[in-house]
């Protein structure tokens, strides 16, 4: 049995992965937006995962030399091998799709505006857990999701309640929960069903989203112009940099719920939108209208209270 101490140490090292999460998902956006003009979307989601792809070998490799051989374990089943890998595979495409989505999203909606954007992941878990799970939720928790979908809405039409203001971009940028939202939910039952390590899962969906995105390039733009981008160093050093932040944030939130509770760990990243809003001030010159500052603050607010009815919920009486 885990002592105390042995159990405080444990929820120590969950807790600071999670802080770790926090800043790379307040940076992210900030990043993406800082590599030069003529780096497309499509040229930067690619690169930076395939760079994403060099990072995760080591600890897939590592993995595989040591005894924690996870879905390639020789108790597994051939069939299940299979359809854990077929369901991977097909998540990471989903990803694949996700990372030029958030790419494009942080350009054209800005940094802050996406990063808010993403804040909205929690409507479709909460979409997903009542039509496929059943689970339903009770009024404080439904009370809080209207709440947060106004804010959502109050900052599609750019804080002004008009429908001719609606931002096209900021509802672009709502397709990145979006799609997260679909390929967590398959991945969680993956993780729960199978001796696969988060190592592998992230592996195999960096590869599958780097295949993805190449042959979409390959087939929608010029190769010329694809070329000159794969050896621009200028370019490909925000590739570089993007690809590891992307990478580590992976590696350090799977890492972090293995110590410590979903929940908590999502409730340390909330506050990412702020900092990439200080960032983005900081670091692109960029100007935040007051209506995002206090959509912000109620977005905040309201998961945090989705929080800590979920937690409420999930205790006995």
């Amino acid at each position: 049995m885990m002592s105390v101490s042995a159990r405080e140490i444990s929820r120590g090292k969950g807790i600071l992965l999670a802080f770790v999460c926090l800043s790379i998902l307040g940076a992210m956006p900030v990043i993406a937006n800082s590599r030069p003009i003529d780096f497309d979307a499509h040229s930067f989601a690619l690169f930076l995962s395939a760079w994403q792809v060099l990072f995760a070998l080591p600890l897939f490799l590592g993995e595989l030399r040591s005894r924690d051989r996870g879905i390639f374990a020789a108790d597994l089943a051939p069939q299940a091998q299979r359809r854990t890998l077929l369901i991977i595979l097909g998540t990471g495409a989903i990803f694949g799709l996700s990372t030029y989505v958030y790419v494009l999203a942080v350009e054209k909606a800005g940094a802050v505006g996406a990063a808010i954007a993403i804040q909205a992941y929690p409507l479709f878990a909460i979409l997903w857990e009542t039509l496929f799970l059943k689970r339903r939720k009770t009024a404080a928790e439904l009370g809080l999701t209207c709440v947060l979908i106004a804010t959502m809405v109050f900052l599609l039409t750019k804080g002004t309640w008009r429908v001719d203001a609606i931002s096209l971009w900021f509802g672009f940028a709502l397709l990145i929960p979006f799609l997260w939202s679909i390929a967590h939910v398959v991945i969680k039952e993956v993780l729960d069903a199978t001796p696969i390590t988060p190592a592998q899962v992230t592996l195999f969906r960096v590869v599958t989203s780097t295949v993805v995105l190449a042959v979409a390039l390959v087939a929608l733009a010029d190769t010329d112009r694809l070329w000159a981008t794969a050896v621009s160093i200028d370019l490909q050093k925000f590739a570089v940099l993007m690809g590891l932040v992307y990478y580590l944030e992976l590696i350090c939130w799977f890492s972090a719920v293995r110590h410590i509770p979903v929940s908590l760990a999502s409730s340390i990243t909330v506050p990412a939108p702020a900092l990439t809003m200080v960032l983005a001030i900081l670091v692109l010159g960029d100007r935040v209208a007051p209506y995002q500052v206090g959509a912000i603050g109620v977005v905040m607010a309201t998961i945090y209270g989705l929080l800590l009815a979920g937690r409420r919920r999930a205790v006995p009486a």
